[in-house]
């Protein structure tokens, strides 16, 4: 049996105060996609008017390590695009996990 090593999942869920912003917050947050080494996915869906969701936009991406997230967070690239996603949303979720 062959082990598969563990990546760090970065799940991050924002409900907007206007959700017809949706697709500009996913335009901001698209950018920020293969900013460093170790970032292995980075997707972003937003809520779709037939399907379930109780929050506007998600991002699901996943790093080789706790070292790739931390560049990733840091980064002044995704710094700034932070700050104008926090004038954007009402609530932010986060969730980091191993698998």
């Amino acid at each position: 049996m062959t082990q598969t090593t563990p990546v760090l999942h970065h799940l991050v869920m924002w409900k907007l105060k206007d959700p017809s912003q949706a697709a500009e917050f996913q335009r901001l947050l698209l950018s920020c996609r293969n900013l460093v080494t170790g970032m292995l996915e980075f997707e972003v869906g937003i809520r779709e008017a037939d399907l379930e969701a109780n929050v506007d936009v998600v991002l699901c991406s996943r790093f080789a390590d706790a070292e790739a997230l931390k560049a990733y967070a840091t980064h002044p690239h995704h710094q700034t695009v932070a700050a104008q996603l926090g004038l954007m949303r009402e609530q932010r979720h986060v969730l980091d996990y191993w698998a």
